[in-house]
């Protein structure tokens, strides 16, 4: 007996089942990865204050909003991933920050500066301590990891997917209409 593959290759079914747990685990590391990083820096203004001006990046004028608003931004983007919801515009918008944080890093780096990357708080270093190559190596790891859920953003375990599933109020479910095929749906 022969199987007919899918245009992809993939077996039948392979993606449909293993997608969205491999989007689960993207969400839950990238989740993890923002919200740890915002939550560290959080309790320590100072020192994040000294992460972003080690940079020597921005005008002295923006580093405090800086640095005060990235952790925010950190914890609720790690939030949103954890939970399972608005899951492509988190993935989207860590995206966009780590582009920055991965440019930040280049460009440290590329000055000579010796600086930790305050990815989780941090600031100025011995030139034997700096680990760029670690945190580029990282930072494009997870961008990698946030462009596929912004891609493939279903997930298992959401809390969005649970909202979908959640019975109207005629008895029937809005996720289901949308797991049918095309042709029978009602239209």
């Amino acid at each position: 007996m022969t199987r007919t593959l899918p245009a992809r290759g993939a077996p039948a079914g392979v993606h449909r089942h293993l997608g969205p747990w491999a989007a689960t685990a993207g969400r839950l590391v990238l989740g993890s990865v923002m919200l740890l990083a915002g939550a560290w820096k959080l309790p320590d203004p100072a020192a994040a204050v000294r992460a972003v001006r080690a940079y020597q990046l921005v005008p002295e004028m923006f580093v405090p909003p800086l640095a005060f608003g990235l952790p925010v931004l950190e914890i609720a983007i790690g939030l949103a991933l954890l939970a399972g919801v608005f899951v492509r515009t988190a993935a989207l918008a860590s995206a966009v920050l780590l582009v920055a944080f991965t440019a930040g890093v280049l460009s440290a780096w590329a000055r000579g500066l010796q600086i930790d990357c305050g990815c989780f708080g941090g600031g100025q270093v011995a030139a034997a301590d700096t680990a760029y190559p670690e945190a580029v190596a990282r930072d494009v790891a997870l961008l990698l990891v946030a462009l596929l859920l912004a891609r493939w953003p279903r997930s298992r375990l959401a809390l969005a997917r649970a909202a979908r599933s959640t019975p109207t109020a005629d008895g029937t479910s809005p996720a289901a209409a949308t797991a049918l095929p095309e042709e029978t749906r009602a239209h």
